[in-house]
């Protein structure tokens, strides 16, 4: 596992979630910190993990506060040598319901819906809210993609409807494109491959 080492004059910004942290962990790769300049700006952070490729554009300034949950503490804190106020930085990340039968298939030809919801790490103060989610689909390996419609169904949970074509005119499975954009306006940009496989 790699950290940096913090200077008291520069801030702490722990890019990936602790989840996130946990699954890098166990799949052998190292987890970093980063100072970040005190000077407000935005920043990009990008992660791919199993061919699904995520892009995260998010606003961060000075920390003047410690803003952690005790028991998700900066990844620093873990090893002593935190001489700054951190927080973790303000990530969306995303959760699927696919809604798919037990063998993780779909009905090919029909009118399919899905539910995504965006999320962020658990933090002291008042979190953002996701405010825009637009969905593409892809069923030709990605070389061609298709906007869904998008409805707002609770805080930061969205559907989309996807018309699946028959099962050989997408052999490779259904991709998915989700952009989500936050009260803040940070914003998530996800690419999964294959999503899932039509029957």
């Amino acid at each position: 596992m790699n950290t940096s080492v913090l200077s008291p004059r520069r801030r702490t910004g722990t890019l990936a979630a602790f989840a996130t942290a946990t699954v890098f962990v166990l799949s052998g790769c190292g987890v970093n910190a980063y100072d970040l300049p005190s000077e407000s700006a935005r920043y990009t952070f990008e992660a791919e993990t199993n061919g699904v490729r995520t892009v995260w554009e998010y606003a961060s300034a000075e920390v003047t506060k410690a803003d952690t949950p005790a028991h998700q503490p900066c990844i620093g804190d873990l090893f002593d040598n935190n001489q700054a106020a951190c927080r973790p930085e303000p990530l969306i990340f995303l959760k699927y319901d696919l809604n798919l039968a037990l063998d993780n298939t779909a009905e090919a030809g029909d009118t399919h819906e899905i539910t995504v919801t965006g999320y962020y790490q658990e933090r002291l103060s008042a979190l953002p809210r996701v405010t825009t989610l637009k969905a593409e689909t892809s069923f030709d390996g990605g070389k061609t993609w298709r906007p869904t419609t998008t409805k707002a169904e609770g805080k930061n949970t969205f559907t989309t409807k996807i018309k699946h074509p028959k099962r050989d005119q997408a052999p490779k499975g259904v991709a998915l494109r989700i952009n989500a954009t936050d009260s803040e306006g940070n914003t998530v940009k996800q690419t999964m491959p294959t999503a899932y496989k039509l029957r």
